[in-house]
């Protein structure tokens, strides 16, 4: 392929998610034959909630991280060991939330049947916000990224033949990120209470990730709290940032987390508007709601 167009980029087939068999060993085995001759080695995992444990369903970007990372040290260690000059990234080709994970089809053979419309409440909402903070966090290796898959079959859209389409609780936090996880990403360390949870044991209530602008004069934080019952007051620090005084709060949240978008209610977790921020000093105080997954724009005037 590279005789015809030495400019493309190849990705070398990684892991469908860290519980395979093989795990690891594939990885390493595959990138020490042909180190040389791609530039990404892929991985993909779906999330669900097992079992009624919502807790661990909220945690699950941190099953992202602990992947990501033992990929790029697999990578790292098969470059060392040979002696390679380049560096080979990550594409995660396939993530998102998939409740009808497993699905069989009953019955006699359909033709074009409707299969794994999974409908997605605030919950996934703000799991898939958090799987995006872990993808933005991990940005220098992680150079693609595919939300799958669009529309209908676990999609981010829902539409009915010769009726409505409506954007699904997954769509906002999704589109926001991209329209404004763009920049430079930055190092963020997060502080916060825990709490104890079957499957990963004692994470944070919160997760957040920071983006400075190409021009340096807007800061875009993501952030969740994984509590489902309590606010999260926060405190921001940006001193090192001294231009940067106000901030303009975006939210999704609801008093229902099981509240999903419909054709029937199509807006019910929509994007909401937070008051107004001031940052004193360069340190910002607000509050997360319960269950919510926010975006801070912090800019350097009141527009």
């Amino acid at each position: 392929m590279r005789l015809v167009d030495p400019a493309i980029e190849l990705v070398a087939c990684g892991s469908s998610n860290a519980a395979m068999p093989g795990f690891g060993g594939w990885e390493a085995t595959v990138l020490e034959h042909c180190y040389e001759h791609v530039d990404y080695i892929s991985l993909h995992s779906y999330y669900t909630e097992r079992e009624h444990d919502t807790a661990s369903f909220l945690a699950c970007a941190t099953e992202m991280d602990s992947f990501i990372e033992a990929v790029i040290s697999t990578a790292d260690h098969v470059r060392a060991k040979g002696r390679h000059a380049k560096r080979i990234n990550l594409s995660f080709d396939e993530w998102n939330v998939w409740h009808t994970l497993g699905y069989q089809p009953e019955g006699d053979w359909e033709r074009a049947p409707r299969l794994i419309e999974d409908t997605y409440d605030l919950t996934d909402a703000v799991v898939v916000g958090n799987l995006l903070i872990s993808l933005l966090r991990h940005a220098d290796r992680v150079r693609m990224a595919c939300l799958a898959q669009l529309v209908n079959a676990i999609g981010a859209i829902r539409s009915e033949p010769g009726g409505p389409s409506w954007r699904q609780t997954i769509f906002h936090p999704f589109a926001l990120t991209s329209r404004y996880g763009r920049g430079t990403v930055l190092q963020t360390p997060v502080a916060a209470p825990g709490y104890d949870t079957p499957r990963f044991g004692l994470v944070p209530k919160a997760d957040a990730v920071a983006v400075l602008s190409d021009s340096g004069d807007e800061l875009t934080v993501f952030a969740v709290n994984r509590d489902q019952h309590e606010p999260l007051p926060v405190t921001i620090d940006v001193r090192s940032l001294s231009a940067l005084r106000v901030a303009h709060h975006t939210y999704i949240g609801d008093d229902k987390p099981s509240a999903a978008n419909t054709q029937d209610a199509p807006d019910r977790i929509i994007p909401r508007a937070g008051a107004e921020i001031r940052v004193d000093d360069g340190v910002l105080e607000m509050v997360l709601p319960a269950l919510s997954w926010n975006m801070l724009r912090i800019g350097g005037d009141d527009q």
